[in-house]
Protein backbone atom coordinates (compact mmCIF):
# COMPACT_ATOMS: atom_id res chain seq x y z
CA UNK A 1 0.00 0.00 0.00
CA UNK A 2 1.48 3.69 -0.71
CA UNK A 3 1.54 6.03 2.01
CA UNK A 4 -0.79 8.52 2.23
CA UNK A 5 -0.51 12.43 2.31
CA UNK A 6 -0.85 14.07 5.45
CA UNK A 7 -4.74 16.08 5.90
CA UNK A 8 -5.87 18.17 8.39
CA UNK A 9 -9.55 19.26 8.18
CA UNK A 10 -10.26 22.62 9.57
CA UNK A 11 -13.49 23.79 9.83
CA UNK A 12 -14.70 26.39 12.55
CA UNK A 13 -16.91 28.69 13.99
CA UNK A 14 -14.62 30.44 16.11
CA UNK A 15 -11.86 31.65 13.46
CA UNK A 16 -9.25 32.86 15.82
CA UNK A 17 -5.75 31.65 14.92
CA UNK A 18 -6.89 29.50 12.14
CA UNK A 19 -4.53 31.91 9.30
CA UNK A 20 -1.31 30.85 11.55
CA UNK A 21 -2.93 27.28 12.25
CA UNK A 22 -2.99 26.73 8.28
CA UNK A 23 0.19 28.35 7.45
CA UNK A 24 2.47 26.29 9.91
CA UNK A 25 0.45 23.15 8.79
CA UNK A 26 1.36 23.61 4.84
CA UNK A 27 4.79 24.82 5.40
CA UNK A 28 4.49 21.13 7.66
CA UNK A 29 3.46 19.53 4.87
CA UNK A 30 -0.46 19.22 5.52
CA UNK A 31 -3.07 19.06 2.41
CA UNK A 32 -6.07 21.28 4.18
CA UNK A 33 -8.65 20.33 3.81
CA UNK A 34 -11.94 23.17 4.41
CA UNK A 35 -15.49 24.18 4.42
CA UNK A 36 -17.25 27.18 3.68
CA UNK A 37 -16.69 30.29 6.01
CA UNK A 38 -13.36 28.88 7.09
CA UNK A 39 -12.38 27.87 3.34
CA UNK A 40 -12.90 31.46 2.11
CA UNK A 41 -10.96 32.85 4.95
CA UNK A 42 -7.84 30.37 4.01
CA UNK A 43 -8.40 31.19 0.50
CA UNK A 44 -7.90 35.43 1.45
CA UNK A 45 -5.28 34.50 3.12
CA UNK A 46 -3.05 33.05 0.44
CA UNK A 47 -3.49 29.60 2.04
CA UNK A 48 -3.74 26.23 -0.05
CA UNK A 49 -7.17 24.21 0.72
CA UNK A 50 -9.47 21.71 -0.86
CA UNK A 51 -12.77 22.46 -0.32
CA UNK A 52 -14.97 19.22 1.22
CA UNK A 53 -17.14 18.67 -1.29
CA UNK A 54 -14.02 18.22 -3.87
CA UNK A 55 -13.28 15.25 -1.77
CA UNK A 56 -16.36 14.00 -0.73
CA UNK A 57 -18.06 14.55 -4.46
CA UNK A 58 -20.83 16.14 -3.25
CA UNK A 59 -22.20 19.65 -2.83
CA UNK A 60 -23.11 20.97 -0.08
CA UNK A 61 -26.77 20.47 0.57
CA UNK A 62 -29.67 22.02 2.56
CA UNK A 63 -28.56 25.59 3.34
CA UNK A 64 -25.23 23.84 5.08
CA UNK A 65 -26.77 21.57 6.66
CA UNK A 66 -25.12 18.95 5.03
CA UNK A 67 -21.48 19.29 4.53
CA UNK A 68 -19.16 16.63 6.20
CA UNK A 69 -21.30 14.20 6.80
CA UNK A 70 -19.82 11.47 3.83
CA UNK A 71 -17.70 8.29 3.98
CA UNK A 72 -15.21 10.22 2.25
CA UNK A 73 -14.78 12.16 5.75
CA UNK A 74 -15.42 10.29 8.23
CA UNK A 75 -13.60 7.27 6.85
CA UNK A 76 -10.51 9.44 6.48
CA UNK A 77 -10.89 10.00 10.29
CA UNK A 78 -12.35 6.40 11.85
CA UNK A 79 -9.81 4.15 9.52
CA UNK A 80 -7.20 2.19 11.99
CA UNK A 81 -4.05 2.61 10.96
CA UNK A 82 -2.32 -0.04 12.39
CA UNK A 83 -5.44 -2.49 11.01
CA UNK A 84 -4.49 -3.71 7.38
CA UNK A 85 -8.13 -4.27 6.81
CA UNK A 86 -9.08 -0.39 7.26
CA UNK A 87 -6.30 0.73 5.24
CA UNK A 88 -7.15 -1.93 1.94
CA UNK A 89 -10.74 -0.61 2.37
CA UNK A 90 -9.61 3.40 1.82
CA UNK A 91 -7.53 2.75 -0.86
CA UNK A 92 -9.65 0.41 -2.42
CA UNK A 93 -12.62 2.96 -1.91
CA UNK A 94 -9.96 5.94 -3.34
CA UNK A 95 -10.86 7.67 0.61
CA UNK A 96 -7.60 9.27 2.41
CA UNK A 97 -6.77 9.74 5.87
CA UNK A 98 -7.39 12.64 7.69
CA UNK A 99 -4.87 12.79 10.44
CA UNK A 100 -5.66 16.55 12.38
CA UNK A 101 -9.50 17.92 13.07
CA UNK A 102 -9.47 20.93 14.01
CA UNK A 103 -13.27 21.92 14.50
CA UNK A 104 -15.24 23.79 16.88
CA UNK A 105 -19.48 24.26 17.51
CA UNK A 106 -22.34 26.96 16.22
CA UNK A 107 -23.21 28.70 19.15
CA UNK A 108 -26.20 27.54 20.18
CA UNK A 109 -25.54 28.79 24.22
CA UNK A 110 -25.01 32.50 22.70
CA UNK A 111 -27.90 32.28 19.92
CA UNK A 112 -30.54 31.41 22.80
CA UNK A 113 -29.18 33.62 25.31
CA UNK A 114 -29.97 36.72 22.24
CA UNK A 115 -33.21 39.19 23.12
CA UNK A 116 -36.01 37.63 21.33
CA UNK A 117 -34.19 34.24 20.57
CA UNK A 118 -36.88 31.81 19.11
CA UNK A 119 -36.94 28.37 19.10
CA UNK A 120 -35.94 28.06 15.25
CA UNK A 121 -33.00 30.29 16.10
CA UNK A 122 -31.84 27.38 18.50
CA UNK A 123 -32.28 24.72 16.09
CA UNK A 124 -30.46 26.73 13.49
CA UNK A 125 -27.29 26.44 15.88
CA UNK A 126 -27.29 22.87 16.43
CA UNK A 127 -24.11 21.79 15.02
CA UNK A 128 -24.44 18.20 13.46
CA UNK A 129 -21.61 17.77 11.48
CA UNK A 130 -19.31 19.39 13.77
CA UNK A 131 -20.27 17.07 16.43
CA UNK A 132 -19.80 14.02 14.48
CA UNK A 133 -16.24 15.15 13.21
CA UNK A 134 -14.86 15.88 16.60
CA UNK A 135 -16.42 12.29 18.00
CA UNK A 136 -15.08 10.25 15.05
CA UNK A 137 -11.34 11.71 15.48
CA UNK A 138 -11.64 11.52 19.13
CA UNK A 139 -13.24 8.00 19.08
CA UNK A 140 -9.74 7.39 17.61
CA UNK A 141 -7.47 8.98 19.10
CA UNK A 142 -4.73 6.68 18.39
CA UNK A 143 -4.35 8.18 15.02
CA UNK A 144 -5.70 11.06 15.27
CA UNK A 145 -5.43 14.66 16.94
CA UNK A 146 -8.45 16.63 17.44
CA UNK A 147 -8.63 20.25 18.30
CA UNK A 148 -11.56 22.13 19.90
CA UNK A 149 -10.26 24.94 21.58
CA UNK A 150 -7.92 27.50 19.61
CA UNK A 151 -5.57 27.64 22.81
CA UNK A 152 -4.69 24.05 21.71
CA UNK A 153 -3.20 24.96 18.36
CA UNK A 154 0.09 25.79 20.02
CA UNK A 155 0.74 22.56 21.73
CA UNK A 156 0.15 20.43 18.55
CA UNK A 157 2.10 22.59 15.96
CA UNK A 158 5.16 22.68 18.75
CA UNK A 159 4.68 19.04 18.71
CA UNK A 160 4.85 18.47 14.93
CA UNK A 161 7.58 20.78 14.21
CA UNK A 162 10.03 19.68 16.89
CA UNK A 163 8.67 15.80 16.34
CA UNK A 164 6.94 15.33 13.43
CA UNK A 165 4.23 13.71 15.47
CA UNK A 166 1.43 14.88 18.13
CA UNK A 167 2.29 12.33 20.66
CA UNK A 168 -0.41 9.69 22.02
CA UNK A 169 -0.82 11.57 25.52
CA UNK A 170 -1.21 14.79 23.96
CA UNK A 171 -4.09 13.27 21.62
CA UNK A 172 -5.29 10.97 24.63
CA UNK A 173 -5.99 14.29 26.03
CA UNK A 174 -7.26 16.51 23.59
CA UNK A 175 -9.91 13.53 22.86
CA UNK A 176 -11.14 13.06 26.33
CA UNK A 177 -11.35 17.66 26.12
CA UNK A 178 -13.37 16.70 22.51
CA UNK A 179 -15.97 14.54 24.29
CA UNK A 180 -16.12 16.90 27.66
CA UNK A 181 -17.29 19.66 24.74
CA UNK A 182 -19.74 17.56 22.48
CA UNK A 183 -21.40 16.08 25.78
CA UNK A 184 -21.29 19.86 27.12
CA UNK A 185 -23.09 21.07 23.95
CA UNK A 186 -25.37 18.57 23.70
CA UNK A 187 -26.63 18.67 27.68
CA UNK A 188 -27.54 22.96 26.78
CA UNK A 189 -29.65 21.62 23.65
CA UNK A 190 -31.01 18.80 25.63
CA UNK A 191 -32.40 21.24 28.34
CA UNK A 192 -33.53 24.00 26.27
CA UNK A 193 -35.58 21.82 24.58
CA UNK A 194 -36.92 19.88 27.48
CA UNK A 195 -40.65 20.90 29.10
CA UNK A 196 -40.10 18.19 32.27
CA UNK A 197 -39.12 19.38 35.75
CA UNK A 198 -37.16 15.58 36.10
CA UNK A 199 -36.85 13.80 32.39
CA UNK A 200 -35.59 10.60 32.60
CA UNK A 201 -32.41 11.63 31.51
CA UNK A 202 -31.13 14.67 33.34
CA UNK A 203 -27.98 16.28 32.22
CA UNK A 204 -25.98 19.22 34.06
CA UNK A 205 -23.36 20.89 31.61
CA UNK A 206 -20.68 22.89 33.44
CA UNK A 207 -17.95 24.85 32.65
CA UNK A 208 -14.98 26.06 34.46
CA UNK A 209 -14.84 29.14 35.69
CA UNK A 210 -11.47 29.31 37.92
CA UNK A 211 -9.39 26.71 39.79
CA UNK A 212 -9.74 27.46 43.77
CA UNK A 213 -7.01 27.19 46.07
CA UNK A 214 -8.44 24.86 47.61
CA UNK A 215 -11.61 22.86 48.72
CA UNK A 216 -13.62 22.75 52.14
CA UNK A 217 -10.02 22.14 53.62
CA UNK A 218 -6.90 22.58 52.67
CA UNK A 219 -6.55 19.01 51.42
CA UNK A 220 -9.08 19.13 49.68
CA UNK A 221 -8.67 20.39 45.68
CA UNK A 222 -11.29 22.46 44.83
CA UNK A 223 -12.77 24.34 41.14
CA UNK A 224 -15.86 26.51 40.68
CA UNK A 225 -18.20 26.00 37.63
CA UNK A 226 -20.94 28.18 36.21
CA UNK A 227 -23.87 26.17 34.85
CA UNK A 228 -24.93 28.11 31.66
CA UNK A 229 -28.94 27.15 31.44
CA UNK A 230 -29.56 28.46 35.00
CA UNK A 231 -30.78 31.73 34.59
CA UNK A 232 -31.16 32.36 38.56
CA UNK A 233 -29.18 35.18 39.62
CA UNK A 234 -26.46 34.18 42.31
CA UNK A 235 -23.06 34.36 43.25
CA UNK A 236 -21.76 32.61 40.31
CA UNK A 237 -22.64 35.77 38.25
CA UNK A 238 -21.61 38.33 41.17
CA UNK A 239 -18.79 40.65 39.75
CA UNK A 240 -15.97 41.34 41.76
CA UNK A 241 -14.67 44.81 42.51
CA UNK A 242 -11.78 44.56 44.95
CA UNK A 243 -9.93 41.83 47.01
CA UNK A 244 -8.03 38.30 46.55
CA UNK A 245 -10.06 35.16 44.56
CA UNK A 246 -13.20 33.85 46.40
CA UNK A 247 -12.37 30.27 48.47
CA UNK A 248 -14.45 27.31 48.76
CA UNK A 249 -15.95 28.78 51.49
CA UNK A 250 -16.32 32.09 50.94
CA UNK A 251 -18.37 30.91 47.48
CA UNK A 252 -20.83 28.74 49.33
CA UNK A 253 -21.05 31.13 52.80
CA UNK A 254 -21.96 34.07 50.02
CA UNK A 255 -24.32 31.67 48.22
CA UNK A 256 -26.10 31.38 51.38
CA UNK A 257 -25.84 35.47 51.88
CA UNK A 258 -27.43 36.21 48.79
CA UNK A 259 -30.23 33.32 49.17
CA UNK A 260 -30.71 35.13 52.85
CA UNK A 261 -31.13 38.69 51.29
CA UNK A 262 -33.50 37.89 48.65
CA UNK A 263 -35.60 36.97 50.99
CA UNK A 264 -36.11 40.13 52.22
CA UNK A 265 -35.58 42.26 48.96
CA UNK A 266 -38.76 44.10 49.46
CA UNK A 267 -36.84 46.89 51.98
CA UNK A 268 -33.56 47.58 52.78
CA UNK A 269 -32.02 44.33 54.66
CA UNK A 270 -28.94 43.10 55.69
CA UNK A 271 -28.02 39.48 55.49
CA UNK A 272 -25.00 38.46 58.12
CA UNK A 273 -23.91 34.75 57.09
CA UNK A 274 -21.12 32.34 59.11
CA UNK A 275 -20.96 29.28 57.88
CA UNK A 276 -24.16 29.35 55.18
CA UNK A 277 -26.24 30.18 58.66
CA UNK A 278 -27.74 33.32 59.51
CA UNK A 279 -26.00 35.03 62.50
CA UNK A 280 -28.01 38.10 62.13
CA UNK A 281 -30.93 39.36 59.38
CA UNK A 282 -32.25 42.94 59.87
CA UNK A 283 -34.11 45.29 58.20
CA UNK A 284 -34.40 49.17 58.47
CA UNK A 285 -35.50 52.25 56.98
CA UNK A 286 -31.91 52.70 55.00
CA UNK A 287 -29.37 50.20 53.76
CA UNK A 288 -26.84 51.31 57.15
CA UNK A 289 -29.05 51.43 59.29
CA UNK A 290 -30.11 47.44 58.74
CA UNK A 291 -26.65 46.65 58.68
CA UNK A 292 -26.16 48.38 62.05
CA UNK A 293 -28.69 46.72 63.30
CA UNK A 294 -27.81 43.10 62.14
CA UNK A 295 -24.61 44.13 63.49
CA UNK A 296 -25.59 44.54 66.63
CA UNK A 297 -27.76 41.57 67.27
CA UNK A 298 -24.52 39.88 67.42
CA UNK A 299 -21.14 41.53 66.77
CA UNK A 300 -19.04 38.42 67.54
CA UNK A 301 -20.42 35.59 64.74
CA UNK A 302 -20.34 38.47 62.22
CA UNK A 303 -16.42 38.12 62.64
CA UNK A 304 -14.84 36.55 59.49
CA UNK A 305 -18.65 36.70 57.90
CA UNK A 306 -20.45 37.52 54.86
CA UNK A 307 -22.70 40.44 54.40
CA UNK A 308 -25.17 40.78 51.60
CA UNK A 309 -27.14 43.87 51.48
CA UNK A 310 -30.64 44.86 49.44
CA UNK A 311 -29.45 48.46 48.33
CA UNK A 312 -26.46 50.35 47.46
CA UNK A 313 -23.86 51.08 49.94
CA UNK A 314 -22.72 54.55 50.54
CA UNK A 315 -20.88 56.50 52.46
CA UNK A 316 -22.03 55.99 55.70
CA UNK A 317 -22.90 52.11 55.18
CA UNK A 318 -19.06 52.10 54.19
CA UNK A 319 -17.90 53.22 57.52
CA UNK A 320 -20.02 50.60 59.06
CA UNK A 321 -18.99 48.11 57.19
CA UNK A 322 -14.97 48.69 57.97
CA UNK A 323 -15.23 48.95 61.52
CA UNK A 324 -15.60 45.37 61.95
CA UNK A 325 -13.31 42.02 59.88
CA UNK A 326 -15.45 40.87 56.81
CA UNK A 327 -14.33 38.17 54.13
CA UNK A 328 -16.90 39.91 51.82
CA UNK A 329 -19.32 41.99 51.29
CA UNK A 330 -21.83 41.67 48.51
CA UNK A 331 -24.57 44.83 47.29
CA UNK A 332 -26.79 45.74 44.08
CA UNK A 333 -24.15 48.81 43.83
CA UNK A 334 -21.55 50.93 45.10
CA UNK A 335 -20.84 55.09 45.09
CA UNK A 336 -17.63 55.49 44.42
CA UNK A 337 -16.98 56.82 47.59
CA UNK A 338 -18.00 54.09 49.38
CA UNK A 339 -15.59 51.25 47.03
CA UNK A 340 -12.87 53.95 48.38
CA UNK A 341 -13.49 53.16 51.88
CA UNK A 342 -14.11 49.61 51.68
CA UNK A 343 -10.88 49.67 49.54
CA UNK A 344 -9.16 50.45 52.26
CA UNK A 345 -9.69 46.91 53.99
CA UNK A 346 -6.90 44.83 51.85
CA UNK A 347 -8.70 41.54 53.39
CA UNK A 348 -11.99 42.10 52.26
CA UNK A 349 -13.72 40.99 48.98
CA UNK A 350 -15.98 43.50 47.36
CA UNK A 351 -18.70 41.99 44.77
CA UNK A 352 -21.33 43.56 43.32
CA UNK A 353 -24.82 41.96 42.01
CA UNK A 354 -27.44 43.81 41.19
CA UNK A 355 -30.03 41.25 41.58
CA UNK A 356 -29.82 41.64 45.04
CA UNK A 357 -32.06 44.77 45.12
CA UNK A 358 -34.59 42.51 43.34
CA UNK A 359 -36.97 39.74 43.94
CA UNK A 360 -35.94 37.31 41.44
CA UNK A 361 -37.47 33.98 40.65
CA UNK A 362 -35.91 31.24 41.31
CA UNK A 363 -35.38 29.24 38.48
CA UNK A 364 -33.40 25.94 37.73
CA UNK A 365 -33.31 22.90 40.17
CA UNK A 366 -31.59 22.63 43.31
CA UNK A 367 -28.76 19.48 43.11
CA UNK A 368 -27.23 17.42 45.61
CA UNK A 369 -24.57 15.08 45.12
CA UNK A 370 -24.59 11.79 46.99
CA UNK A 371 -22.89 8.58 47.19
CA UNK A 372 -23.28 6.80 43.50
CA UNK A 373 -25.90 9.48 42.51
CA UNK A 374 -27.73 12.94 42.74
CA UNK A 375 -30.95 14.64 44.57
CA UNK A 376 -32.05 17.08 42.48
CA UNK A 377 -35.08 19.31 43.43
CA UNK A 378 -36.78 22.32 42.98
CA UNK A 379 -35.86 25.00 45.41
CA UNK A 380 -37.45 26.17 47.97
CA UNK A 381 -38.65 29.83 47.19
CA UNK A 382 -41.62 29.36 48.84
CA UNK A 383 -42.69 31.09 52.51
CA UNK A 384 -45.58 29.71 53.56
CA UNK A 385 -48.86 28.37 52.21
CA UNK A 386 -51.50 30.28 54.18
CA UNK A 387 -51.67 31.51 58.00
CA UNK A 388 -54.04 30.14 60.58
CA UNK A 389 -54.27 30.72 63.91
CA UNK A 390 -55.26 28.15 66.52
CA UNK A 391 -54.65 29.84 69.55
CA UNK A 392 -57.01 32.14 71.80
CA UNK A 393 -54.70 35.33 71.36
CA UNK A 394 -54.21 36.51 68.23
CA UNK A 395 -50.55 38.08 67.42
CA UNK A 396 -50.70 41.80 67.22
CA UNK A 397 -49.55 43.75 63.92
CA UNK A 398 -46.19 43.69 64.79
CA UNK A 399 -46.07 40.50 66.38
CA UNK A 400 -46.96 39.37 63.30
CA UNK A 401 -44.57 41.15 61.31
CA UNK A 402 -41.84 40.00 63.00
CA UNK A 403 -43.27 36.65 63.04
CA UNK A 404 -42.95 36.36 59.25
CA UNK A 405 -39.53 37.76 59.01
CA UNK A 406 -38.29 35.22 62.05
CA UNK A 407 -40.26 32.35 59.41
CA UNK A 408 -38.41 33.73 56.45
CA UNK A 409 -34.89 33.82 58.32
CA UNK A 410 -35.44 30.27 59.49
CA UNK A 411 -35.79 29.20 56.52
CA UNK A 412 -31.95 29.89 55.67
CA UNK A 413 -30.82 28.01 58.68
CA UNK A 414 -29.82 24.51 58.83
CA UNK A 415 -32.42 21.99 60.20
CA UNK A 416 -33.28 22.34 63.40
CA UNK A 417 -33.83 25.71 63.09
CA UNK A 418 -34.97 27.72 65.80
CA UNK A 419 -34.62 31.89 65.35
CA UNK A 420 -36.10 34.77 67.66
CA UNK A 421 -36.66 38.40 66.35
CA UNK A 422 -37.65 41.81 67.31
CA UNK A 423 -38.43 44.64 65.45
CA UNK A 424 -37.52 43.45 62.18
CA UNK A 425 -34.30 42.11 63.31
CA UNK A 426 -32.54 38.49 64.02
CA UNK A 427 -31.92 38.75 67.52
CA UNK A 428 -31.10 35.07 68.05
CA UNK A 429 -30.55 31.78 65.57
CA UNK A 430 -30.09 28.60 66.68
CA UNK A 431 -29.79 26.01 63.63
CA UNK A 432 -28.84 22.30 62.65
CA UNK A 433 -29.13 20.58 66.23
CA UNK A 434 -30.40 17.24 66.86
CA UNK A 435 -33.41 18.32 68.57
CA UNK A 436 -35.03 21.13 68.94
CA UNK A 437 -34.71 22.14 72.04
CA UNK A 438 -31.53 22.19 71.48
CA UNK A 439 -31.71 24.82 68.62
CA UNK A 440 -34.22 27.00 71.10
CA UNK A 441 -31.21 26.96 73.72
CA UNK A 442 -28.68 28.37 71.41
CA UNK A 443 -30.84 30.77 70.02
CA UNK A 444 -32.29 31.86 73.46
CA UNK A 445 -28.14 32.32 74.59
CA UNK A 446 -27.49 34.45 71.94
CA UNK A 447 -30.52 36.81 72.03
CA UNK A 448 -30.41 37.03 76.33
CA UNK A 449 -32.57 39.49 77.23
CA UNK A 450 -33.78 40.46 74.08
CA UNK A 451 -35.33 37.13 73.89
CA UNK A 452 -38.13 38.46 76.55
CA UNK A 453 -41.09 40.21 74.16
CA UNK A 454 -39.63 38.56 70.50
CA UNK A 455 -41.20 36.18 68.50
CA UNK A 456 -39.97 32.71 67.56
CA UNK A 457 -39.89 30.84 64.45
CA UNK A 458 -39.28 26.68 63.63
CA UNK A 459 -38.71 25.52 60.57
CA UNK A 460 -41.15 22.50 61.27
CA UNK A 461 -43.54 21.77 63.49
CA UNK A 462 -43.13 20.80 67.51
CA UNK A 463 -43.56 17.12 67.93
CA UNK A 464 -44.02 17.60 71.47
CA UNK A 465 -45.05 20.55 73.58
CA UNK A 466 -41.36 20.56 75.16
CA UNK A 467 -39.84 23.37 72.79
CA UNK A 468 -43.21 25.64 73.22
CA UNK A 469 -42.78 25.88 77.05
CA UNK A 470 -39.09 26.17 76.56
CA UNK A 471 -39.76 29.06 74.57
CA UNK A 472 -42.20 30.53 76.90
CA UNK A 473 -40.02 30.30 79.84
CA UNK A 474 -37.61 32.13 77.68
CA UNK A 475 -39.83 35.47 77.08
CA UNK A 476 -41.16 34.76 73.62
CA UNK A 477 -44.35 36.37 72.89
CA UNK A 478 -45.46 34.86 70.06
CA UNK A 479 -44.90 31.52 67.64
CA UNK A 480 -45.00 30.53 63.89
CA UNK A 481 -44.35 27.10 62.87
CA UNK A 482 -45.69 24.92 60.32
CA UNK A 483 -48.13 23.27 62.55
CA UNK A 484 -49.13 19.93 61.38
CA UNK A 485 -48.26 17.11 64.08
CA UNK A 486 -50.73 14.49 65.78
CA UNK A 487 -49.95 16.45 68.71
CA UNK A 488 -50.60 19.99 67.66
CA UNK A 489 -53.23 20.52 70.69
CA UNK A 490 -50.32 19.96 72.95
CA UNK A 491 -48.30 23.18 71.55
CA UNK A 492 -51.94 25.40 71.37
CA UNK A 493 -52.95 23.89 74.98
CA UNK A 494 -49.42 25.21 76.36
CA UNK A 495 -49.29 28.92 74.34
CA UNK A 496 -53.09 29.07 75.36
CA UNK A 497 -52.01 28.62 79.13
CA UNK A 498 -49.38 31.31 78.91
CA UNK A 499 -51.60 33.78 76.96
CA UNK A 500 -48.80 33.35 73.52
CA UNK A 501 -50.20 33.68 70.49
CA UNK A 502 -49.20 30.70 67.57
CA UNK A 503 -49.73 30.82 63.91
CA UNK A 504 -49.46 27.98 61.64
CA UNK A 505 -48.13 27.87 57.69
CA UNK A 506 -48.87 25.06 56.42
CA UNK A 507 -45.50 24.91 55.17
CA UNK A 508 -41.64 23.68 56.75
CA UNK A 509 -38.13 25.08 55.49
CA UNK A 510 -35.88 21.70 56.62
CA UNK A 511 -32.74 22.74 55.12
CA UNK A 512 -29.99 19.96 55.21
Amino acid sequence: MKAMKKRALISVYDKKGVLELASRLSKLGFEILSTGGTLALLTEGGISAAAVSDITKFPECLDGRVKTLHPSIHGGILAERGKESHMRQLESLGIGTIDLVFVNLYPFEKAIKQQGAQAADAVENIDIGGPAMIRSAAKNYEYVAVATDPSDYGVILSELEETGEVSLATRKKLAAKAFQLTAFYDSLISRYFSEELFPEYYTIGLRKLYSLRYGENPHQSASFYDDPMDAQAGIGTAEILWGKELSYNNIADADAAVAAAMDFADMPASANIKHQNPCAIAVGESIAQAYQKAYDADPVSIYGGVVALTRPVGRECAELLNKSFLEIVIAPEYSEEALSILKQREDLRILRLSALSEQAAVSGLLAKKVAGGMLLSEHDSEIYASLSYPTKRQPTPQELTDLIFAFKAVKHAKSNAITLAKDGVLVGCGPGQPNRIGSLEIAASMAGERAIGSVMASDAFFPFDDTVKAAIKAGVSAIIQPGGSNRDEDSIKAADEAGIAMVFTGMRHFKH
